[in-house]
């Protein structure tokens, strides 16, 4: 068992949306932890936000898998580089597309673009995600609050219709909720909101394309030490974060990538319509 770093972690704040070169401990993405099996051998994925954090431990691990990789990120272009270069070592295709899922003709382009230069397309990964912290709801610009559910939940409507044209039996969506869509941080109402509507959104799908063999799933962070915390939280909340779960820690992204390459894998195929929480040990009941 790793021993990872428990808080304080040192102070710290980056602007929108955040480095991993910046962050002090450097997250653990499963770089010199993870070995495949062969698990996931010459399907073909589309992460989202998969330049850092939670997304490029799940493009390590799916590369070692065997899995070729479209990496949809924002701007985040040197952590999305880093990702490609990881999945390259692994000797799968890595293929980079920069934009705002917002858009649905971007999101539209992703899946496109998946498609012709990866050959098809079988896993489609939705973890892309924005959020901010705010004190009061009055605080909450109204643009804000938009852009959180277009990011969060309207990308995740766009990119499935636009990649089931190309989805056969046997293909798997995943989506990223989190903790917040069972116990709502208040200071992050928008963000906890929208993770909620991705849990329905994902047990509706899940049976709305169950008799096309498609399966869909989701998986729950807890808190997780990722470019999001020191970019949208204060500096002293940052030092703590992760102390309130019994496991008194924030998790690496390294601990979720398990998750997500046991929903992808075939011999899953039974499992659909579930929500995998990951959160160091707070219960979600």
């Amino acid at each position: 068992m790793i021993d990872y770093p428990t808080p304080p972690y040192p102070e710290q704040q980056q602007d929108m949306p955040g480095t991993t070169g910046a962050m002090t401990p450097r997250p653990d993405h499963g770089e010199e932890s993870y070995a495949g099996s062969g698990r996931l051998a010459g399907l073909k994925a589309v992460i989202t936000g998969g330049d850092s954090g939670i997304g490029r431990a799940v493009a390590i691990a799916y590369a070692r898998e065997g899995v070729d990789i479209l990496i949809s990120y924002l701007n985040e272009h040197e952590d999305a580089k880093d990702t490609a270069r990881l999945v390259e070592q692994a000797g799968r295709k890595a293929v980079l597309v920069p934009g705002d899922i917002k858009e649905a003709a971007h999101c539209r382009k992703i899946i496109d673009t998946a498609v012709n230069e990866l050959g098809g397309l079988d896993i489609l990964v939705n973890n892309a995600a924005h959020q901010a912290t705010f004190d009061s709801v009055a605080d909450i610009p109204d643009e804000e609050w938009e852009l959180t559910f277009k990011v969060n939940i309207h990308a995740m409507f766009y990119l499935v219709k636009a990649a089931l044209p190309h989805l056969s039996a046997g293909a798997s969506i995943i989506n990223t909720t989190s903790i917040n869509a069972d116990k709502p941080n208040p200071g992050l109402l928008a963000y906890a909101t929208t993770k909620g509507a991705i849990q329905n959104f994902t047990g509706g799908l899940a049976q709305a394309l169950a008799e096309q063999g498609i399966r869909v799933n989701c998986v729950a962070p807890g808190p997780i030490w990722t470019p999001l915390i020191p970019s949208t939280m204060p500096a002293e909340k940052v030092s703590k974060f992760g102390e309130q779960v019994p496991f008194k820690r924030a998790g690496q992204p390294a601990e979720l990538a398990a998750a997500y390459v046991m929903l992808a894998d075939p011999r899953s195929s039974y499992t659909s319509g579930a929500t995998i929480a990951v959160t160091g040990g707070q219960p979600i009941i």
